[in-house]
């Protein structure tokens, strides 16, 4: 059964819309939300269709579920602010650019934090790194019940953290920390819609902010190589040499709440306040 976990801050004029990874959970957004809260956003952490919940849940949605229900928050957060920004983690960043892609009539600003548009961090195994052929087993029907389980370090360099995180997760607890890993299927949408994405990386024309880790994990640098060169827009780049992939929640999380809360913060200014959008 799925669970609502996702969480609202109120707060000033520009909003900030974050969402999470595939398997994931708004938990994993919430430090950061928290974070540009206090520096004076309007903040909604949402939730992905399908998560939450158990693998069944996940794998009966598809990329386009996912992607629907990003349209039906910002729909929802837009109306109620001057300035509409949007930030994710992980799978999360490839929706964020996605919508920045798609309405840039919405969009102000982009945090893409950890993008992932392969798997390819120095702690994925061989056979991970042929997972972009699972949207062509996918599209046979094979490997339905099949999983890409998640390995140490779990995309947390802070020893501490992390073993309370494997352990919600371990634990079953998929609204507290997300699944135990990726079900064949759903990896093969992401992989869609990655392809999907990268090719419309030149509609992004507002101004994004780059945030990953050196030393990913799960995604390389490559991943944020691969944005900045796409997109038309201005782009700044954070590169965090003391975090793996889930920098969000890992040791440089309160400099990439600074960073983003003065890059969105900068972007906002350089508009004039807008009229509410009509509702």
């Amino acid at each position: 059964m799925i669970q609502n976990v996702e969480f609202r801050l109120e707060g000033g004029r520009s909003g900030v819309l974050l969402i999470h990874g595939l398997t994931g959970t708004p938990t994993e957004m919430r430090l950061v939300g928290k974070g540009l809260n206090r520096a004076g956003f309007s903040v909604y952490g949402m939730q992905l269709a399908g998560h939450c919940g158990n693998v069944d849940d996940l794998l009966k949605t598809s990329w386009h579920d996912w992607y629907a229900s990003v349209e039906a928050a910002a729909e929802k957060l837009r109306h109620e602010v001057d300035h509409f920004f949007v930030a994710g983690l992980s799978m999360g960043a490839v929706l964020a650019l996605k919508l920045a892609a798609d309405h840039p009539d919405w969009v102000k600003g982009v945090g893409v934090y950890g993008a992932t548009f392969r798997y390819d961090g120095w702690a994925i195994p061989w056979y991970g790194r042929l997972s972009f052929l699972l949207p062509l087993l996918h599209r046979f029907g094979i490997g339905k019940r099949r999983m890409v389980h998640e390995n140490e370090p779990y995309g947390i360099r802070d020893e501490r953290l992390r073993a309370q995180i494997s352990s919600a997760m371990l634990s079953g607890d998929s609204a507290a920390a997300g699944l135990p890993g990726n079900p064949w299927p759903s990896l093969g949408e992401m992989y869609n819609m990655a392809a999907v994405v990268r090719r419309e990386l030149p509609k992004v024309n507002a101004p994004c902010l780059i945030a990953h880790a050196t030393e990913d994990d799960i995604a390389s640098v490559e991943n944020a190589r691969l944005v900045e060169r796409g997109v038309s827009g201005p782009v700044e780049m954070l590169l965090l040499e003391n975090s793996y992939h889930m920098i969000t929640v890992d040791r440089e999380r309160r400099l990439l709440i600074d960073r983003s809360a003065e890059f969105f913060g900068q972007v906002a200014a350089t508009f004039e306040p807008a009229a509410r959008a009509a509702a």
